[in-house]
């Protein structure tokens, strides 16, 4: 029983591989994120994303029709407590170049930030900032981020409940200081599979809460809702993140984003015209996908 479980674990988690190689191939692809030449700054924190981030650009490298290089780079920011020596074991056992860049953005912080309050949104400030000058120094082409789809959703709904923005993280963007492009290939992966990945590559994790700060609590409470609603009704955040791939601007209110002001009959209906108050008719999304414990559940929620 114990070498057929062994089997079936194995099994699995080389679907989970391909599953999270397939997801980041498809994004690159979808958003022209890495192209021939290309130096790839992998930003490695020594959390379970940019580990995954970092493993999966290495294992698909290996049968790229293209030739790019990649360089790891951590930012040590001298919090107390810190294991400056895991990630150079680490990338040393790996034997693949990689930075790591010192500075003591925690004195900064601590001295600006009141003692309770949030310091992430600075600390991110500080760190952006030095990594865009270190991928200067290295001349990378592309600077890689280890945020996944959950992320996303996450910005998303941020945005919508506290910003009065329908705004996210996209997959590809220009920096703020306008020298390099910023890719996020986990875009396509489940913060869970990630999790799985982790575990089973035994990654040397170290924890975000050096610094002692508080989590951000309006990004906790928006992933415990999201969290609440894949548990009561699964696949509803796949189709939530299908729908910020298939945005119909002239069915939302943004005059800059739709000319609604020079919208007249001559122009005829447009995409669907006015069914607001039709009956529902939401056919099934196409190629969704659900795993095994999520198709499990589902037929559980139907059968209630």
């Amino acid at each position: 029983m114990s070498d057929e479980l062994n089997s079936k674990q194995v099994y699995n988690l080389n679907k989970l591989q391909k599953r999270l190689r397939r997801h980041v191939g498809e994004a690159i692809a979808d958003f022209n994120m890495i192209e021939d030449g290309d130096r790839i700054m992998v930003c490695l924190s020594g959390g379970k994303d940019s580990y995954g981030l970092l493993d999966i650009l290495l294992n698909l490298r290996a049968s790229a029709p293209i030739h790019f290089d990649i360089i790891a780079v951590n930012l040590d920011q001298k919090q107390p407590g810190f294991p400056a020596d895991v990630l150079p074991a680490y990338l040393e056992q790996l034997g693949i170049p990689y930075k790591i860049v010192e500075e003591d953005t925690y004195s900064i912080v601590k001295d600006k930030i009141p003692e309770g309050k949030t310091t992430c949104s600075l600390c991110s400030r500080l760190r952006r900032g030095i990594l865009y000058r270190t991928a200067t120094e290295l001349g990378a082409t592309k600077i890689a981020l280890g945020h996944h789809r959950d992320d996303i959703l996450e910005t998303l709904f941020l945005n919508m409940f506290f910003g009065g923005k329908m705004k996210s993280m996209p997959p590809k963007l220009v920096s703020d200081d306008g020298k390099h492009v910023v890719i996020r290939p986990l875009a396509y992966c489940k913060e869970k599979d990630l999790v799985r990945y982790a575990e089973w590559k035994a990654f040397p994790i170290i924890p975000c809460n050096l610094c002692g700060s508080q989590e951000n609590l309006q990004r906790q409470a928006i992933k415990q809702m999201l969290t609440d609603w894949d548990k009561r009704f699964p696949g509803r955040i796949e189709i939530m993140f299908k729908s910020l791939q298939d945005v119909v601007p002239s069915h939302l209110l943004d005059n800059q984003l739709f000319d609604f002001k020079n919208l007249d009959r001559s122009q005829g209906p447009i995409d669907g015209g006015d069914i607001a108050f039709d009956k529902p008719d939401f056919s099934p999304v196409p190629a969704l996908e659900l795993e095994n414990d999520d198709l499990e559940r589902l037929q559980i929620v139907e059968l209630q």
